[in-house]
């Protein structure tokens, strides 16, 4: 087969430049329509019951996620300057496009009660103008005496002082959420500059925004630190301009590919998809450094530069195709988690990882058949001593030392055993974001203060019309948040007997010690007061349905990971199963801080049985490739320890199994058999040229893939490295265990598999190695026998 390609190849060199051209053109036009992604990505399947709630509760009650969060720290709140200075704030923050509503101690406001309309008014607690220091006073003791805002927008311990902006659900999925977020940036810097103080930003939209930006900040970055890498190590190594300038023809032309795909199947750019462009650099390099090192190689031995572009495709076709195919498979078992972030990041990267290696394949000899043949600058690589050392000392060790390996090795394993028992499952909203980022410690600070951020909801379905007001749910409702109360990780909650108690403390004419829930008498002249008005009917609309069946208590919970949260849910439903008893009611506990956990486990669950998929099918893919069960166990077995040592050293180090860390192995294990298939093939080929002799067969596999290995785990390691820059901990796990495992790998596969070849040749290398289901072609009858036509002129330099 690989002989028809590559006369195919060669022969219709100016054909397929054109068709590729055409493709590139069509895909850079598609790349020019993708957009961030706005929108909160669900990590549940849209089947599962957790999904489903949250969605019924969004449809009954809103988005809960909307609010923006801003928080100060000032013991002269209250003097008249500051009071004046934080109200300005206050409207100028309102004045933003898309801000719709503010709530602070500033804009707060009482119900007083008007006994001859019997209505409530609403009357702000702090008038438009204040005159002197002495009326604040009096204003701020008459605030403190409303416990419906303690705890909420200030805590008078502390006293830090809150102001939650609640922002436009559709601006905030749209690109305009940026500019939204960098005007409310703005206004509230100057003020910290105005008034020498420190703001605190937090909420989720704020969090989500704020990582949209920085993903796109670090795709550029990425990007050009990747290819910035690969070519500064390619010249290194080939000391050759055509040698970098080619490949980096060749990456670049994926990263379009991949982004036009990106932009002609719908998808946005995530946190995954944004990481697509800098993988296809790193990953892709290796493939153009085989071919140039087997161009160089052949060109020496014989001379001839058709000859030798034949001979890369004939020789190392079947290897390279199999290398991108194991890869592709680490990528897309992603597919199989229902996940639509990952889900789709799996597609784009697989799809294009298979296109990198056919534009490799097709690119790199017609681009050599067009310049001079290699000179000897050019090959000169190819006897470096210092790689030459390296192997000499690598053949060394497979013959002499092959018991110390062996040893070692198991040491090793037996030590990753040791440390995977030792490995943790873990998961936060803000996983991603370090601990020194000022997201992170912004959000630690509302914990401290406020009792945490993320929403936590829980609907009470009273089954009937007009079942909330029964006076009984209101008793089951304030057994509930009593025994809530108990939960330190929980803030106070806030429902519709918030506002009846209100209601009640407004009804006695503010006095405080009236803030309690009506009894059965009272309930009924007070909600008669609450409900007339339109501004009452709107607070109490927010808590309940139109048919004022279904009712809602909202909470905010610290961000405790996914291990604690799970806790606290089933507490949660064993204490809502106590109160209401399931014939009567039917209560959910929902909100993002549930599906985020929920969506956690769900994932971490599919991500392990697609690192179990992408072992079955790259051990598939040897089988075919090698024929013999035998020879698959010893391909697998250089590449599956690097991943227990990964494991261990997770465990070593309490980086915990999250979803961004398990993704980890998927990819870094299809990537890392790739030099085990080129050095196996190589051997293959060897073993009929040596007459059968295992051992010198190794030896040279061992010279010739040898430098290649060496180059592309250079490439791979600094180029997964630039990973470790991200602002993003998930990000920043995958660079260094990708790149750490890729190291030992490659090393594994430069020690251990040829001592096991080595020592177990009797064992291993049977007669099905020899005749693989795949035939590598090597004699030069073979290209004879073909018909291809070698161009007589090329001849040695």
């Amino acid at each position: 087969m690989w002989i028809r390609v590559s006369r195919f190849i060669l022969r219709n060199k100016i054909l397929l430049l054109a068709v590729l051209a055409s493709i590139t053109a069509f895909m850079g036009y598609q790349a020019s329509k993708i957009e961030m992604s706005y929108e909160y990505a669900s990590l549940l399947p849209q089947k599962d019951p957790a999904y489903k709630d949250y969605q019924h509760f969004v449809k009954m009650f809103g988005e809960e996620g909307n609010l923006i969060i801003i928080g100060m720290q000032d013991t002269a709140f209250f003097r008249l300057d500051h009071f004046n200075r934080w109200r300005t704030l206050c409207q100028e923050l309102d004045q933003v496009s898309g801000v719709e509503n503010l709530l602070s101690v500033t804009n707060t406001y009482d119900l007083v009660r008007n006994s001859e309309e019997k209505k409530f008014e609403v009357r702000p607690v702090f008038p438009d103008h204040i005159s002197s220091q002495q009326e604040l006073d009096s204003l701020a003791g008459r605030f403190r005496q409303l416990p419906f805002y303690r705890n909420t927008v200030y805590n008078d311990s502390s006293d830090v002082y809150l102001l939650a902006i609640t922002v436009n659900k559709d601006k905030m999925h749209s690109r305009d959420r940026e500019a939204m977020v960098k005007s409310i940036q703005r206004i509230c810097t100057q003020f910290e500059k105005e008034n020498k103080v420190q703001l605190h930003y937090s909420g989720l939209p704020y969090i989500r925004v704020v990582n949209s930006i920085k993903i796109k900040q670090e795709l550029y970055l990425f990007s050009f630190l990747a290819l910035g890498i690969c070519v500064v190590i390619l010249y290194l190594f080939f000391r050759s301009f055509k040698a970098v300038i080619f490949p980096v023809i060749v990456v670049l032309t994926g990263v379009i590919w991949a982004m036009g795909m990106l932009g002609l199947f719908g998808f946005k750019i995530t946190i995954l998809t944004g990481m697509i462009p800098p993988l296809l650099i790193v990953i892709g390099m290796p493939n153009s450094i085989y071919m140039l090192n087997k161009f160089h190689y052949e060109f020496v031995s014989h001379g001839n530069k058709v000859k030798a572009l034949q001979r890369v495709i004939i020789r190392i076709g079947t290897a390279t195709f199999m290398t991108n195919l194991t890869t592709a498979a680490g990528f897309a078992t992603f597919v199989i988690t229902k996940s639509s972030i990952l889900k789709e990041f799996g597609i784009v990267a697989s799809l294009n990882i298979m296109g990198l290696f056919l534009l490799t394949l097709i690119l790199i000899p017609i681009i050599f058949s067009f310049t001079k043949p290699p000179s000897e600058k050019n090959v000169r690589h190819l006897e470096n001593r210092i790689i030459t050392r390296i192997i000499d000392r690598l053949i060394l060790i497979s013959k002499n030392h092959r018991k110390a390996v062996y040893i070692c090795t198991i040491c090793i394993v037996g030590l990753g055993f040791y440390g995977i028992t030792l490995m943790k499952s873990s998961g936060y909203m803000v996983d991603d974001i370090p601990e020194h980022d000022p997201i992170y410690k912004d959000l630690k600070f509302f914990e401290q203060h406020f009792d945490g951020l993320m929403p936590l909801e829980i609907m009470v379905d009273t089954k009937k019309p007009n079942g909330v007001m029964q006076l009984s749910t209101f008793t089951k409702m304030d057994e509930l948040e009593k025994k809530l109360a108990d939960y330190p990780e929980l803030s106070p909650p806030l429902s519709l007997l918030n506002l009846l108690k209100f209601a009640k403390q407004g009804f006695y004419n503010g006095n405080e010690k009236y803030y309690s829930l009506p009894n059965n008498y009272e309930k009924n002249f007070i909600l008669a007061y609450a409900t007339k008005g339109e501004e009452n009917a709107n607070m109490l609309h927010s808590f309940l349905d139109s048919a004022k069946q279904v009712t809602r208590i909202s909470i905010r919970t610290k961000d405790v990971g996914t291990k604690r949260m799970a806790e606290l849910y089933n507490a949660f439903r064993s204490d809502v199963d106590s109160i209401f008893p399931n014939d009567q009611y039917q209560v959910t506990v929902t909100g993002s801080s549930i599906t985020s956990f929920k969506g956690t486990e769900y994932l971490l669950n599919n991500l392990f049985s697609s690192l179990a998929l992408a072992i079955f099918l790259i051990s598939l893919f040897m089988a075919i490739l090698f024929s013999t069960w035998r020879m698959v166990i010893m391909s697998l077995t250089p590449n599956v320890i690097p991943l227990i040592l990964t494991a261990a050293i997770m465990g070593f180090t309490g980086i915990p199994i999250k979803a961004s860390t398990i993704l980890i192995f998927s990819v870094a294990f299809g990537i890392s058999v790739d030099s085990t298939i080129h050095f196996l093939t190589k051997y293959r080929l060897e073993l009929k040229a040596t007459g059968w002799d295992i051992r010198r067969s190794v030896v040279h596999a061992l010279r010739e893939t040898g430098v290649s290995m060496i180059y592309t785990i250079t490439v791979l390691f600094f180029g997964f490295g630039i990973f470790s820059l991200s602002s993003f901990g998930g990000t920043v796990a995958m660079g260094v265990l990708v790149s750490l495992t890729l190291l030992v790998a490659v090393t594994s596969n430069l020690i251990l598999l040829p001592s096991l070849l080595t020592g177990l040749e009797k064992l291993t290398t049977t007669k099905a190695f020899e005749e693989p289901l795949l035939n590598i072609y090597d004699e030069d009858t073979e290209l004879e026998k073909a018909g291809l036509e070698e161009e007589t002129e090329e001849t040695k330099p």
